[in-house]
């Protein structure tokens, strides 16, 4: 049996691995001129890499940690010592310096704000939101809608957006209630998600993200085609065509891992019964920039590198710095509507503004050495990061046929997974679940070192 995988990031090539490894005939194709997907490493200094697309991992992030020991790699603490830096008046020259991450506004109102989000996801169901109680409701109505409703306290009003934007990359404007209770209840809860030590961002993986996929990739050798955009999928009664820029492939099945608005690019013939995204369905609205030094100056300073802003370009950052100590990298995160302002910009008045904010944050700062920013918004062939944002009625109407194969495509990553959507554990438990269910729907076509039916077409 032969399957075709669309899209070699985390969860493509975690099904094309297990599905190789049951002696299925496997090609993966890729869009780009690399593999990764929404991981992607940048080499800062020779041998030191940080990841410009998604980063961290914690303990509940089992299928990840299982695939690291698999593919030999380790974790790296992104537990911070020092100070934080804040600036969240009107007055951008009056930044505050706090202990922990914690910022100088009302201890009262933002734990009111965390505890209305904490009920408010506490009565999701969240292996199929759209039938939760008040799921009618909650998705009609965005999170800047319950924000204006529920955040009586300025404090929460002004933190509200930031912490939306770091834990999404999302604005409230652009997601529905119903997918912003979803996403913090999937993803561990408030309080898991939120946290460095003990939580969603406890660890990175040493020498970067990227690596993952690298190494898949690498395992599967010849399987995997770059540079092959897919443009449509034919169905008939005994397998699929998939059709690239450069030709057609014939297999039994195939398998979609790309984000929705991608997936609805492809021509289906026949076609969905209902579309992968609607026009309430935002890309991840992300920019990561990184300022390299030739050493983390902040730390001599008793700083960690953590702050929050309420103005922008960035909105926080954090002490990335490799391992080695062979430079100092400090990670600014631009999101929400900022992110789209910031990204129309030329690249020189993006470094400058991101260089001068970076200067007020943390006096002392030599001119940096090295400038990055990856722009996720108008990436062509990810359509934003971390992942999509689901708008006021999309659960309601995709919710149902997130996973539901349509004839012989079936679907896969990480918006496809109730389970720590929007995260890299989401795309490979998604890439395991598509492998698992072209096994047991295909089982008898399937040939393996291990007797099973030869049936190629």
């Amino acid at each position: 049996m032969s399957v075709v995988v669309v899209g070699a990031g985390l969860a493509g090539l975690t099904a094309a691995a297990d599905l190789a490894a049951r002696g299925v005939e496997v090609t993966v194709l890729e869009a780009r001129d690399r593999v990764g997907g929404r991981t992607h490493g940048i080499e800062v200094a020779p041998g030191s890499w940080v990841d410009a697309g998604a980063a961290y991992l914690g303990d509940r992030h089992t299928a990840l940690t299982a695939l690291m020991a698999e593919l030999d790699l380790k974790t790296t603490p992104t537990t911070m010592t020092g100070a934080s830096r804040f600036a969240l008046g009107d007055d951008q020259d009056g930044h505050r310096t706090r202990a922990g991450r914690f910022p100088p506004l009302s201890a009262v109102a933002l734990g009111e704000m965390f505890d209305a989000l904490d009920e408010l996801t506490r009565g999701l169901r969240v292996d199929a939101p759209w039938l939760s109680a008040d799921a009618a409701a909650l998705d009609t109505r965005t999170a800047a809608e319950w924000a204006r409703e529920h955040l009586r306290h300025p404090d929460a009003r002004l933190f509200f957006p930031l912490f939306l934007g770091e834990m999404m990359a999302a604005d409230p404007q652009d997601v529905s209630v119903l997918h912003m209770a979803f996403y913090l209840r999937s993803g561990g809860g408030v309080r898991y998600l939120n946290a460095f030590a003990g939580g969603a961002q406890e660890d990175r993986i040493a020498g970067g993200a990227h690596q993952l996929c690298q190494r898949l990739a690498a395992g599967l050798g010849g399987r995997v085609r770059l540079g092959e955009p897919v443009r449509a999928i034919r169905q008939d009664d005994d397998g699929v065509t998939v059709v690239t820029a450069t030709g057609s492939l014939r297999a039994r099945a195939a398998v979609v891992a790309v984000p929705p608005s991608l997936a609805d690019a492809i021509d289906y013939r026949p076609g969905l019964p209902a579309p992968r995204s609607t026009g309430r369905t935002a890309p991840g609205c992300a920019v990561k920039v990184h300022l390299v030094y030739p050493a983390p100056v902040w730390r001599e300073h008793g700083l960690s590198g953590w702050s929050v802003n309420a103005r922008g370009p960035l909105l926080s950052t954090v002490d990335d710095s490799p391992q080695d100590g062979a430079v100092g990298v400090l990670t600014g995160f631009v999101t929400g509507r900022e992110a789209h302002r910031f990204a129309a910009l030329p690249v020189g008045e993006q470094r400058e503004r991101a260089v001068a904010q970076a200067a007020r944050l943390f006096p002392g700062l030599p001119r940096p050495i090295g400038f990055h920013a990856t722009d996720w918004v108008n990436e062509d062939y990810s359509r934003g990061c971390y992942a999509a944002l689901f708008g006021p009625g999309d659960w309601l109407r995709l919710g149902p046929r997130l996973v539901t194969p349509h004839r012989r495509v079936h679907w896969a990553g990480t918006e496809t997974s109730t389970e720590f959507f929007g995260l890299m554990e989401g795309a490979i438990r998604s890439g395991r679940r598509v492998a698992a269910e072209i096994v047991t729907t295909y089982g008898a076509e399937i040939v393996t070192t291990h007797g099973w039916r030869d049936n190629h077409v």
